[in-house]
């Protein structure tokens, strides 16, 4: 198998992607009371029309995180964009994926 692994594949960039689509976020912090309601809150901001029956949270093996995942309806890159900077300057998030 030969992969040119210094490229990247610019099929997933955000801007190849064809709006509106259903689109994931992964958002990890450290597991505290009302995490899972400010990324929610954050994220229904930017997505109004989130659905917030369809969040899926999983601790990790300790217990000390927690990834909530929230998927929205995304109509551009402007609007992921903006909601991946807000979660990221969070300071109760550790990472957005």
């Amino acid at each position: 198998m030969n992969r040119n692994l210094s490229k990247p594949d610019t099929g997933t960039e955000l801007g190849a992607i064809d709006y509106p689509v259903d689109f994931p976020i992964k958002v990890m912090g450290r597991r505290e009371p009302g995490f899972a309601r400010t990324v929610v809150d954050i994220v229904r901001k930017h997505a109004p029309e989130f659905d917030e029956s369809t969040v899926q949270m999983r601790p990790s093996k300790k217990n000390t995180y927690l990834s909530v995942t929230c998927t929205i309806v995304a109509t551009s890159r402007e609007q992921l964009d903006t909601l991946y900077r807000e979660l990221s300057d969070h300071p109760a998030v550790v990472m957005v994926l």
